[in-house]
């Protein structure tokens, strides 16, 4: 899959959605590949994801919310700010109804990304 095959992907996953849902998920997009610039953005485990050197962080359209899948982060100031949003199994729920915490999103992206950065570093 190219670039390019991905954000098609995820535009089109994106188009699926409810209207009011659209303007969601765009804002999650632009936040989260503002945050990880270089990673490759594609659909895997059927939502959109952004991948660089690993999976950096899967976010999806719910019912009631968005969810975010960032892997579980070492950063206890990160955790504490996050765990208002915990759902079950280390993922993140925004509702709908409130207003969504794009910056703090864009520092879980950031954080995931370094850990990534820091594995892939050769030793």
């Amino acid at each position: 899959m190219t670039p390019a095959d991905g954000a098609a992907a995820v535009e089109a996953y994106i188009a699926r959605c409810a209207p009011e849902v659209q303007a969601v998920l765009r804002a999650v997009r632009q936040t989260v590949r503002h945050a990880a610039p270089q990673a490759e953005e594609r659909i895997s485990y059927q939502m959109p994801a952004l991948f660089q050197h690993g999976a950096v962080v899967y976010y999806g359209a719910f019912k009631q919310h968005l969810g975010l899948y960032p892997p579980v982060v070492d950063e206890p100031a990160l955790r504490e700010r996050v765990a208002r949003y915990a759902g079950p199994k280390g993922n993140l729920q925004f509702r709908y109804a409130e207003p969504l915490p794009l910056v703090l999103i864009a520092d879980v992206v950031r954080a995931r990304l370094a850990v990534n950065l820091a594995k892939a570093k050769p030793r």
